[in-house]
């Protein structure tokens, strides 16, 4: 038998996996420090941009005739995107367009969103939020990529990195940002180059909002039955209901914005008309339960009571005022949505309403998004890990049974999601 010693040792074949070493170091520093400096730029913005946004919803609510505005402030918005030659704007699938295809996003996209979200909220139209801060951190990101000469796979992982910010900073969940980005963009697969960036920037614009104050709101699971076989079908069941509302609501967006612009050609007539069927929509309902985020409907399905209604006089709402041409997102809704319809269904059932509601909240945001690993990531975000099997199996049956449908026409279905094929085509 050979000895060890009489072995001879090469010290080339320590060289390339020490080469190798080193260049991954430099890498991760490089990102280290581009990741932080996103996190504190899109992380202000982002704080800045809550800020405003709490400002307008306090000011409509404590004058709730700001909402006869609303068809004015239609007609601001469609003549800002006119003034900065921006008229064709896709929002936040031109962002995913850039991750995917290398489509160019012009910063000027920043100001325009933050100004005329503000201006929807201010007004009464119902949106929600994220979606904006998307394509803020997305267009920063984008432009601080330009700025350092990136080539086009960095401005990638810019363009990642800033919307892990901003979704960070507005919604409070740092977790659920840093992938989010990652997986929106092309369901099936994961660009973990971008994880330490998107990790980084998620948490610095976390720590930031924090630093401000600024905190998501806190759902209270008020009962939380053991899991056993009878909850597990119950749970299955709202999944699957969640699944198919998931797919009303999307088809609804897409259909709404279809039937404007053939109804309505010009976009200004198409804002202005949008405006009124809102301000219309409002005084039939008796109240504003409906128009903005709707954060305290939601808070109010863990603490109390909403109409039974609740689910789609909000798909109604939220369809007329984004399809019209007025800026916000589609994230929050989708939360109210899930939590309504989840209230309604544990409600009838006599399964804890409240983890009913929650169930809905990441169900649907599931459905919509086709983004089961955030959506479960939110899920112990805000609902701690207690409850882990029943957000587990619901986001389970949701992802699989909401079929090829999302909010964003340009996210990318690259797998299956009922074989392990191949298939690369686009949601609708």
């Amino acid at each position: 038998m050979l000895s060890l010693f009489d072995k001879k040792f090469d010290i080339n074949q320590l060289r390339q996996p020490l080469a190798d070493s080193i260049k991954a170091l430099v890498t991760a520093a490089k990102w280290a420090f581009f990741a932080l400096l996103t996190g504190v730029l899109v992380g202000m913005v982002g704080i800045i941009f809550h800020k405003g946004l709490d400002f307008v919803t306090a000011a409509r609510t404590a004058h709730s005739w700001l909402i006869l505005l609303l068809p004015v402030g239609g007609l601001l918005i469609v003549g800002l995107y006119h003034l900065f030659r921006n008229t064709k704007d896709t929002g936040t699938n031109l962002v995913l367009s850039a991750i995917h295809s290398g489509a160019e996003i012009p910063l000027r996209m920043a100001p325009l969103i933050f100004i005329s979200t503000l201006v929807t909220h201010l007004c009464g139209g119902s949106a929600g939020r994220e979606g904006a801060a998307l394509q803020l951190g997305g267009s920063i990101g984008n432009s601080l990529g330009h700025l350092f000469h990136f080539d086009q796979n960095d401005r990638h992982i810019m363009i990642m990195c800033g919307m892990s910010a901003a979704f960070s900073a507005l919604f409070g969940t740092p977790m659920a940002a840093a992938v989010f980005s990652m997986e929106v963009v092309s369901v099936g697969i994961m660009h973990y180059s971008a994880l330490l960036p998107c990790v980084i920037s998620s948490l610095t614009a976390h720590g930031l909002a924090t630093l401000f104050g600024l905190s998501s709101p806190a759902y209270i699971i008020k009962e939380m039955p053991t899991f056993s076989m009878k909850t597990a079908i119950l749970t299955s069941i709202l999944a699957i209901l969640c699944a198919l509302v998931s797919i009303l609501f999307c088809v609804c967006l897409h259909q709404t914005e279809r039937l404007y612009q053939t109804l309505f050609k010009n976009p200004y007539l198409r804002a202005f008309a949008g405006g009124c069927i809102i301000v219309l929509l409002t005084a039939l309902v008796g109240s504003q339960t409906y128009n903005g985020t709707g954060v305290e409907v939601m808070v109010n399905c863990f603490e109390g009571s909403v109409p039974y209604a609740a689910f789609l006089l909000k798909i109604l709402f939220t369809a007329l005022t984004l399809g019209a041409g007025y800026k916000g997102g589609e994230i929050v809704p989708s939360f109210f949505i899930g939590a309504s319809f989840g209230f309604l269904f544990g409600t009838f059932t006599g399964l804890s309403p409240s983890l009913c509601a929650a169930i809905g909240m990441c169900s649907l945001f599931c459905g919509v998004t086709n983004s089961p690993l955030t959506s479960l990531l939110i899920s112990f975000e805000l609902f701690g890990f207690e409850g882990m099997p029943y957000y587990l199996l619901s986001i389970a049956f949701s992802y699989m049974l909401s079929g090829y449908f999302g909010l964003y026409k340009s996210q990318k279905i690259i797998y299956s999601k009922l074989k392990t094929n191949y298939i690369n085509r686009q949601t609708h």
